[in-house]
């Protein structure tokens, strides 16, 4: 047995579902109920081979997107429910305090879906994370405009930085200020708010007398479509957007249409992929199939912790914690 948290009610509910999908495609492959031609650790075996053919059993639990049901719901898995490890929880914030749960009672948590950077930063001894984290997303930012400078010819001088202000949003705000004056951008306009904003007129006015050349945001997927209907409604319109998190959700496009054209998104998994790895097309093909949608950033993230997990106790031989977290820092599972 696994716990996984996510927020599968609330703001952003339509996310957690997203990242469900992703675990549980990714165990029905472990526990075989797929066939062997997949390139993936345990999917030609039927279950764990070194555990007698266990199979996985996952337990969900609904954060509601705050991080006090994030700690009680990961206490109340591990004690009540008896799962071996935990996996979730998307949002920094969340994961902050369910791992800190997971800590104290000595059961490995692997993350695939949260990318504060201060997650990995405690020290804690049974927190693991399989996918890259804001700092490196938002040194991407300026690297991504000094390559669109070079191969256009056309300068950008300011970048306005607008962030959610829990741990997700407040650290990307962070290191987006942090790269501005290494890469040589002024940042003429700084802007925090709150994630369950229903309101942001304020901000956006003081983005347009900012007059920035490009507008970088850090966002979950509700004050994505809020800021970007706003953005039309207002006239805001700088040189580019450049984005996180928020804007990749399958359910944004629906929601904005047109207005969400020619907004970049940084993002971990793209379909495309498929077309130099074969391994990404299968897999994409069997989330179509099974849901009916083409698979996100999100499932894709969420895909990988069960992986992980599985082939750590195969190589623990057991679910005991310290042998898992052992067999977590051997693990060497190539992109």
């Amino acid at each position: 047995k696994i716990g996984a948290v996510y927020p599968l009610s609330g703001n952003i509910a339509s996310t957690g579902l997203d990242c469900r999908r992703g675990v549980d495609l990714a165990v029905d492959i472990i526990n075989g109920k797929y066939g062997k031609e997949l390139d993936l650790p345990m999917a030609k075996t039927g279950g764990l081979p070194n555990l007698g053919g266990a199979k996985l059993e996952v337990v969900y639990a609904d954060t509601k997107g705050e991080p006090k049901n994030g700690m009680s719901e990961t206490e109340r898995l591990v004690t009540q429910e008896k799962v071996v490890a935990i996996i979730g929880a998307y949002q920094s914030s969340v994961t902050k305090t369910a791992s800190q749960a997971t800590e104290r009672l000595k059961v490995p948590y692997v993350c695939s879906d949260s990318s504060s950077p201060t997650l990995t930063e405690r020290g804690f001894k049974y927190f693991f994370r399989v996918s890259p984290h804001d700092a490196i997303f938002a040194r991407d930012w300026f690297q991504f405009l000094k390559d669109v400078e070079k191969k256009t010819g056309k300068k950008v001088a300011t970048v306005a930085i607008l962030y959610e202000n829990t741990e997700f949003g407040s650290n990307v705000g962070k290191y987006a200020r942090k790269y501005a004056e290494e890469f040589g951008y002024k940042v003429v306009a700084d802007i925090s708010y709150a994630a369950n904003a229903t309101d942001v007129t304020s901000e956006v006015g003081n983005l347009i007398k900012s007059k920035p050349d490009v507008l970088m945001h850090a966002s979950y997927i509700t004050d994505a479509i809020l800021f970007t209907k706003t953005f039309k409604e207002m006239g805001f319109a700088p040189k580019g957007i450049l984005t996180m998190a928020g804007y990749i959700e399958p359910g944004y496009l629906p929601a904005v249409r047109a207005d969400g054209n020619n907004i970049i998104v940084r993002s971990t998994f793209a379909l495309d992929l498929g077309k130099k790895k074969p391994l990404v097309a299968k897999v994409s093909q069997l989330f179509k199939k099974k849901y009916g949608i083409d698979m996100s950033e999100n499932a894709a993230r969420s895909f990988m912790a069960p992986f992980v997990l599985a082939d750590a106790f195969n190589i623990a031989k057991s679910t005991n914690s310290e042998a898992v977290v052992k067999a977590l820092l051997e693990t060497n599972i190539p992109a």
